[in-house]
């Protein structure tokens, strides 16, 4: 299954890698290496993980306190967001559909 991700989903992704970027070298690559793995895992069982909200579904991810919200729409996967667990719940659900 092919994965497509949001722009604004991008950004929240390039904001967080350039953070932990700053806080620590190489630990920005250590987000983006599990956000990797994350989208992998995610590709190969798209139905694995739990529902989130109306039809999304949330990954969490490993030793970041994040968690990929997407959504599966004709055979493609669609990131909407990737979410700090500690900010604003369902900031992202505006982006469904």
């Amino acid at each position: 299954m092919e994965i497509r991700i949001l722009k604004i989903a991008q950004f929240e992704f390039n904001e967080a890698k350039e953070f932990y970027e700053i806080e620590q070298t190489g630990l920005g690559t250590k987000f983006e290496n599990k956000i990797e793995q994350s989208l992998l895992h995610i590709q190969q069982f798209p139905l694995a993980w739990p529902p989130e909200r109306k039809e999304t579904r949330k990954y969490l991810v490993h030793k970041f306190p994040y968690k990929i919200i997407y959504s599966i729409q004709n055979d493609i996967i669609v990131v909407l967001a990737f979410a700090h667990l500690h900010r604003k719940p369902n900031y992202w659900a505006d982006r469904i559909n």
